[in-house]
């Protein structure tokens, strides 16, 4: 439903308002007192035009002029969730699903609703301390307005061998809904794990989920998160990961982005202590009308950091996808060692690409690199195919498979690597509606 901007920011303020009163009598003070801070620094932003320098490829007017009312709780389809989550939180339209989810962990691992009263004080401790949302409208429109979220701590010397999913499924209505889940991950000192964030959609309708999640990683742990989207066309996808890394912890993120009409993902990382490492692998697939916007910020705040980031798009019929790296490198962060590398592949003439590397360096013993390629399938590679009998239409399937596969096939789970394996697969066929979302 169009409205103004004005008529859609009453609205936001009016769910903030419930959300206030709902909470008010067993929010902690903090919280409440960040949800209060946040909105007034939502409207003091308001939606980011693309005037502003990180959104200038992505207008997010229609967004801001949709009337989204909070979404309400749902019903999931059966069949939806995929066998292999296990060890799972399940959230519908942004609401924990007890039913849905685990009633028991892994050994040291505690999870559950940001609700659960057991979890509190981790909650309390550590919500909103890594993702701030000074300079992000979207951060504090989250942070003002989570209904419910996701809250994993892993003990101090945990080794984790099962993954641990976090659900999250968007049941539209027949009005535009929206959700905003929250995610908090403390990994504690030499824990080690796996996380898996999913965020699916059952039915059409449009929907617009905006999240946040916050992952600290204590000295020297090691933590696998999986962040992969797969929402119907009809969906607006705005996400915020915020990763903290102390000494020696090493991070290694995934991000595949499928679905979604319009999605933007902001990927961060500050590496805040000696020896810590980070390692992004991206792939976004669009196709259709589809926008996808990756930005992504690495910061190096400590000496002997190192961070390496491979991100790759496929691009078809009118798609825009973006792409904007930072590498930052602060003053007395020396040894710092960075490689970013941004490659596209353009499927169609009418499919476009915006990609800006960055390197900010204020230290003067460091060795960052970073590169950008943009280009079309290899004819030569092509006629190679055709001329051992293979149709033109296969070879092309297989050569950009091939370039995609690339980065699923960094990933350690085993099932989610062969599920999006096959999602990638099933997309590129002509027969398999390449940008009709999930």
């Amino acid at each position: 439903m169009a409205a103004s901007v004005k008529e859609a920011q009453d609205l936001w303020l009016d769910a903030f308002l419930e959300a206030e009163q709902r909470w008010r009598d067993t929010e902690p003070a903090r919280l409440r007192k960040l949800r209060a801070e946040a909105w007034d620094r939502f409207r003091s932003l308001g939606f980011p035009t693309t005037k502003h320098e990180e959104w200038k490829y992505t207008n997010v007017a229609p967004l801001a002029r949709t009337a989204f009312r909070t979404a309400e709780p749902a019903e999931p389809a059966a069949g939806v969730l995929p066998d292999s989550a296990v060890a799972r939180l399940v959230f519908v339209n942004g609401r924990f699903e007890e039913r849905l989810s685990s009633a028991s962990w892994p050994a040291g691992v505690r999870a559950g609703s940001l609700r659960d009263l057991s979890l509190r004080a981790v909650v309390e401790e550590r919500l909103g301390c890594y993702a701030r949302f000074d300079q992000h409208p979207f951060v504090a429109l989250n942070t003002a307005l989570f209904e419910d979220g996701a809250v994993v701590e892993i003990a101090r010397g945990a080794v984790v061998e099962q993954p641990l999913w976090i659900i999250h499924l968007a049941v539209p209505s027949g009005q535009p809904s929206a959700c905003h889940p929250r995610v908090l991950v403390a990994a504690g000192e030499q824990s080690q794990a796996s996380v898996i964030e999913l965020y699916l959609s059952a039915g059409q309708g449009i929907f617009f989920t905006n999240a946040v999640t916050e992952l600290a990683a204590a000295q020297d742990a090691i933590i696998e998160h999986y962040r992969i989207q797969q929402e119907a066309l009809s969906a607006y996808h705005v996400a915020t990961v915020q990763y903290h890394q102390g000494r020696g912890a090493s991070i290694l993120s995934h991000n595949v982005a499928f679905g979604a009409g319009l999605a933007r993902n902001d990927v961060n990382s500050v590496l805040d202590g000696e020896g810590a490492e980070c390692i992004l692998n991206g792939l976004y697939v669009a196709g259709g009308e589809q926008l996808v916007d990756n930005h992504t910020a690495l910061d190096h705040a400590q000496p002997h950091t190192s961070s390496r980031e491979f991100y790759k798009g496929v691009l078809d019929g009118k798609a825009t996808g973006v792409f904007n790296g930072k590498i930052m490198v602060r003053p007395g962060a020396q040894k710092t060692d960075a490689i970013q590398s941004n490659k596209n592949l353009l499927l169609s003439p009418e499919a476009s690409i915006n990609t800006k590397p960055q390197l900010e360096i204020y230290a003067d013993d460091v060795r960052c690199t970073h590169g950008a390629t943009v280009g079309q399938l290899d004819e030569e590679a092509i006629f190679y195919f055709r001329t051992r009998g293979i149709p033109r239409d296969t070879a092309r399937e297989l050569l950009t498979f091939a370039f995609a596969a690339d980065v699923l096939g960094r990933m350690k789970v085993e099932p989610v690597r062969e599920q999006l394996e096959r999602e990638l697969f099933r997309r590129l066929r002509p027969s398999g509606n390449r940008g009709e979302g999930a």
